[in-house]
C-alpha cells in the first residue's frame, strides 16, 4: 500500500508541469488568503508584544479599587509612604523603596502619515521612575530634569507624531515644555510615550491625586505578601495586580477584536480559494481519468488514488501559504503603527506563518478530499472509455 501511494503521488507531482496553470489558481489563492490573514494579525501580534514587553513579573501596580485601568485611577497623594513601606518592596542601594507614583496626561498631537490630530500619552513619574524600568536608555540629548517643564520622547513616537524631535515643544496647559532628550525601551508600548517630572506635571495640569503607584518586589513570589498588605488595610482603598498580569489584561480585549477581524476576513477569503481548490483538482482527475483507470486496473487501491489527489492539494495550498506569508512578512513585518495613544511594531511571527500553513493545510484538505473520493469511485470500464 505505501509502495503504491509513493508511486501514484510522485506521478501526480510530476504530471503538475502540465497542469501549471490550473494549479497555479490554488497556489495564488492560498497566496492572497493566507498573506492577507497574516498581515491582519502581525498587527495583534505588534500590540500584544508592546504590552507584554513592557510587563515584568517582579513589578506591581496599585490602583484605585474602583478602576479598571490606570488611566480611571484616583489614588490619594497621602498613601504612597504606606504603599512604598508596605513586605515585599524592594529597596534601592541607598536603602530607598523601589516605589513610584504616576501621572497619566493626554496629549494632543498631530499624526504624520495624515496630519490627523491623534493623542499622545504623558507619564509623569517621580524619582524611582527610571530605576524601575530596566529596559529604560537615552539615546539623544539628556534627562529631564526634576522641578523643570522639560520632556522627553520615545523613539516610536517620533516615527508616528510631528513636532517631537529635541528643541520642539509641546504645549501643555501652562504653556511650553521642550523635548530634552528620545529615549527607548525595547520597543515596547513606553516608547509611544513622553515622560516628565511628576511634581512639575501635576502642578501644570491641576492633578491633585496620583493615577498609579509602581512597585518593584522583592522578588515575584513577594507579590502575594505585598498584595495582601495593601489591600486589607482599610485607610488604602485600592487594588494590586502583577504589572505583567495587568498589561496583558488591558491588551487582550483589542487583541481579540483584531484577531475577530482577521479570521472572519479570512474565512470568506479561504471559502473562495477552496472553491477555487475543488474546481482546479476536479479539473485534474477529469484530464487524468484515463490513466487513474489503468492504475485502478493494473492493480492500484482506492486510498493510493485517494491520497495522491489530496497530496496534491495539499502541496499546492502549502506552497502558496508559503508564498503569501513570505510577502506578508516583507511588506508588514516590522512597520510601525499607532493606534490611539499605542504605538507599536506589526511582527510576522513564526507562529503566524504556523497558522498560516494549517489554515492552508485545511484548504487543501477540503478542496481535495471530494476530488479524490469522485477519482477512486469512479468505475474502471467508464474511466477507460472515457474520451
Amino acid at each position: 500500500m505505501l509502495k503504491q501511494i509513493i508511486a501514484v503521488t510522485a506521478m501526480n507531482f510530476k504530471s503538475l508541469k502540465g497542469r501549471f496553470w490550473p494549479s497555479l489558481v490554488i497556489v495564488i489563492g492560498m497566496a492572497c488568503v493566507t498573506g492577507v490573514m497574516l498581515s491582519m494579525m502581525s498587527f495583534t501580534v505588534g500590540i500584544v508584544s508592546a504590552y507584554v514587553g513592557a510587563g515584568d513579573p517582579g513589578n506591581a501596580i496599585v490602583f484605585s479599587l474602583s478602576a479598571q485601568n490606570e488611566q480611571q485611577s484616583n489614588l490619594p497623594r497621602s498613601g504612597f509612604a504606606t504603599i512604598s513601606d508596605a513586605p515585599g518592596v524592594a529597596k534601592d542601594g541607598a536603602g530607598k523603596p523601589l516605589a513610584d507614583p504616576e501621572v497619566l496626561i493626554n496629549i494632543p498631537m498631530r499624526r504624520k502619515l495624515n496630519g490627523l490630530d491623534g493623542t499622545m500619552l504623558l507619564r509623569a513619574m517621580g524619582p524611582q521612575g527610571i530605576a524601575l524600568r530596566p529596559d529604560f536608555k537615552l539615546v539623544e540629548g539628556r534627562m529631564f530634569r526634576p522641578g523643570s517643564r522639560e520632556l522627553i520622547v520615545g523613539r516610536s513616537a517620533q516615527g508616528q507624531f510631528t513636532g517631537t524631535s529635541v528643541g520642539d515643544k509641546v504645549t501643555l496647559p501652562d504653556g511650553q515644555w521642550p523635548i530634552v532628550g528620545v529615549f527607548t525601551t525595547k520597543g515596547n508600548f513606553l516608547e509611544g510615550e513622553f515622560f516628565s517630572d511628576l511634581d512639575t506635571a501635576m502642578t501644570a495640569n491641576k492633578k491633585t491625586t496620583y493615577n498609579g503607584i509602581q512597585v518593584r518586589l522583592t522578588a515575584p513570589s513577594a507579590y502575594e505578601t505585598f498584595r495582601r498588605a495593601v489591600t486589607t488595610n482599610p485607610a488604602l482603598p485600592a487594588s494590586v495586580e502583577r504589572q505583567s498580569a495587568y498589561y496583558t489584561r488591558q491588551i487582550a480585549q483589542q487583541a481579540a477584536i483584531f484577531d475577530g477581524i482577521a479570521y472572519v476576513i479570512g474565512a470568506v477569503m479561504a471559502i473562495g480559494a477552496m472553491f477555487g481548490a475543488l474546481n482546479t483538482m476536479y479539473a485534474a482527475v477529469g484530464a487524468r481519468t484515463r490513466e487513474i483507470a489503468t492504475l485502478r486496473a493494473i492493480g492500484f487501491g482506492s486510498s493510493a488514488v485517494i491520497i495522491s489527489v489530496i497530496s496534491e492539494a495539499l502541496l499546492l495550498a502549502v506552497t502558496g501559504a508559503l508564498i503569501g506569508a513570505a510577502i506578508a512578512w516583507a511588506m508588514f513585518d516590522g512597520n510601525q503603527k499607532a493606534v490611539g495613544a499605542n504605538v507599536f511594531y506589526m511582527t510576522v511571527s513564526p507562529g503566524l506563518v504556523i497558522t498560516g500553513i494549517v489554515w492552508a493545510l485545511v484548504v487543501g484538505l477540503i478542496g481535495g478530499l471530494l476530488p479524490s473520493i469522485r477519482a477512486a469511485r469512479l468505475p474502471v470500464a467508464t474511466a477507460i472509455r472515457a474520451t
